[in-house]
């Protein structure tokens, strides 16, 4: 792999564009797309399950309509993304 500021230069040049421009906006698409990435499973997910939350999904478990073992995984999985989530809403507000 090249030298990471050689190559934005290298690009930034032939876009006639600051590298730093050009670092800032490439970071922003990528946290973008990771969060519709994750946004999308969350969809998923509380569409499966007829929640909004990972805490709905707990309580949904807790009440009898669904059973533990079936939600096991996707409860653990929708909380990491719902995690996942809020950390990239976080980073790209830094942007």
């Amino acid at each position: 792999m090249q030298n990471h500021p050689a190559l934005f230069e290298r690009f930034a040049a032939r876009l006639n564009t600051a590298p730093e421009q050009l670092e800032r906006e490439s970071l922003r698409l990528y946290l973008e797309r990771k969060l519709r990435l994750a946004e999308s499973e969350l969809l998923i997910l509380a569409r499966q399950y007829g929640v909004q939350t990972v805490f709905e999904l707990d309580e949904a478990v807790q009440r009898g309509r669904f059973h533990e073992p079936e939600a096991f995984e996707d409860y653990f999985r929708f909380d990491y993304l719902e995690n996942e989530r809020d950390t990239l809403r976080e980073l790209l507000a830094q942007l």
